[in-house]
């Protein structure tokens, strides 16, 4: 079998972790790529390898560009074709508007938005280059597809809104190159911050499993012509 990779930002714990997972138990060699829970990365790249399958950490702080570049650059030496891309990483400010400083407001920004923009962009040459061309796959909110007041983590709202946007826009630009790009939106999962709402309509918090059953999709065959999309996996919660 010809060796696929794909990389997970903030693969080693969460839903990242699921997503590791679960793409090393398809054969794919996961790139997982860790901030400050080297820990957890290792433990977690030790299960994959016990379990007959391959994955390799790299640390990098995605909300400096050049650590960015670093990461791609790291990805690029390991393989010549990235079959899977990932946009996973997310930081939820769990604080009110009136209260969030400029610095908080600006890493909210880099590490929910920009790293996705920069990530992509710096992978476009190793996803031509997979064969079919590669997958990308954002994660994002279940709010994100409209405008709408958010006074609690402001700053990741509208990241997400526009992690919508580049999706969407990305979409048109990579299609002649066989490369699809699609969002993934959780609404509360079993990981979320913060206390569950009272009423979820599924009557639980969302499972990683249905997050994975959509990636699922969207990575198949069946799905070579999705692209643009933005697939609403939060069990009818949060639908305005």
């Amino acid at each position: 079998m010809k060796r696929r990779y794909a990389l997970v930002t903030a693969g080693a714990q969460g839903l990242g972790l699921a997503i590791t997972r679960h793409l090393a138990a398809q054969h794919y060699t996961v790139l997982v790529h860790y901030y400050s829970s080297q820990a957890a990365a290792e433990s977690l790249q030790a299960d994959i390898a016990a379990a007959g399958g391959e994955a390799i950490c790299l640390q990098a702080d995605l909300a400096c560009a050049a650590a960015r570049e670093r990461l791609m650059q790291e990805v690029a030496a390991t393989t010549s074709a990235l079959h899977v891309l990932v946009n996973n990483l997310g930081w939820y400010l769990m604080e009110r508007l009136p209260h969030i400083t400029l610095e908080q407001w600006e890493q909210a920004i880099a590490l929910n938005c920009t790293a996705t923009f920069h990530l992509t962009q710096l992978a476009l040459p190793l996803l031509e280059a997979a064969t079919p061309p590669g997958r990308v796959i954002n994660l994002g909110d279940s709010a994100c597809d409209r405008i709408e007041a958010h006074v609690m983590a402001t700053p990741y709202h509208i990241a997400k809104l526009g992690v919508h946007v580049l999706t969407r826009s990305y979409a048109q630009l990579l299609m002649p190159k066989g490369i699809t790009i699609n969002m993934i939106s959780p609404g509360f999962l079993e990981n979320s911050v913060g206390s569950p709402p009272q009423r979820l309509p599924a009557g639980h918090p969302g499972r990683f499993s249905d997050i994975l059953g959509a990636l699922d999709y969207l990575l198949s065959e069946a799905a070579s012509a999705v692209s643009g999309t933005n697939l609403l996996a939060s069990g009818a919660w949060n639908l305005g």
